[in-house]
């Protein structure tokens, strides 16, 4: 299943959203020859398990113009790339340890004429810079991932949620949230896709600052 996916679920995509979606195919396929970014077997359901999958941040909240956006562990450009598509006046900062992921998703991004990217390769522990958001999938187990990126949240609030995390994941994930209690809000993917793929994957929202404290 290509294309028809994304636009079963955004069926609003300008022309210059649905000419960049539509080129991501030939783009991962080409690149996945060189550097095996996604499994032999993903490749031909690249739409449904990795764009659709980034995509369900854009359906857990729209992103104000303007607004700046960290993939922290974007390998292969996920779910940074597909957000950059879906948001083009939001600001994304795609970051990786692995060099040859960072080249995979700098010529990517260039390909598409994505001037919202910028990929970099470093260590997120190593960043200093602030952003409204982290996003991410699965790179590690959540309370490490908060230990890392905590400090690269901006107290400066601008969208209908106050700033955070907002982590992707499949699977049981009640031990790793048990340290945050009650701070983290967990959505089902299948609240917002049919797909059996989506029926194990989760949405982890955390706000790392309030308007009011931070935690």
């Amino acid at each position: 299943m290509g294309m028809e996916i994304i636009e079963k679920y955004f069926p609003k995509l300008d022309k210059i959203q649905r000419a960049r979606f539509e080129k991501l195919d030939s783009l991962y396929r080409f690149w996945n020859h060189r550097i095996n970014l996604i499994s032999r077997k993903d490749i031909d359901a690249l739409y449904e398990k990795h764009v659709l999958h980034s995509l369900a941040i854009a359906q857990f909240i729209r992103f104000e113009p303007g607004t700046k956006i960290l993939d922290a562990g974007t390998g292969g450009g996920f779910p940074g790339i597909p957000l950059a598509i879906f948001f083009p006046d939001v600001k994304f900062h795609l970051v990786d340890s692995i060099g040859k992921k960072i080249k995979v998703v700098t010529d990517i991004a260039a390909q598409l004429q994505l001037d919202n990217v910028a990929a970099q390769q470093i260590r997120v522990e190593q960043l200093t810079a602030k952003y409204d958001f982290v996003v991410s999938r699965a790179v590690t187990a959540f309370p490490e991932f908060v230990k890392w990126i905590r400090k690269n949240i901006s107290p400066e609030n601008s969208n209908a949620i106050p700033n955070g995390v907002i982590y992707l994941k499949g699977g049981d994930l009640q031990n790793e949230l048990k340290p945050f209690g009650r701070q983290t809000d967990t959505t089902p993917l299948s609240h917002f896709f049919e797909e059996n793929f989506f029926e194990t994957k989760k949405l982890v929202y955390m706000p790392v600052y309030s308007r009011r404290n931070a935690i």
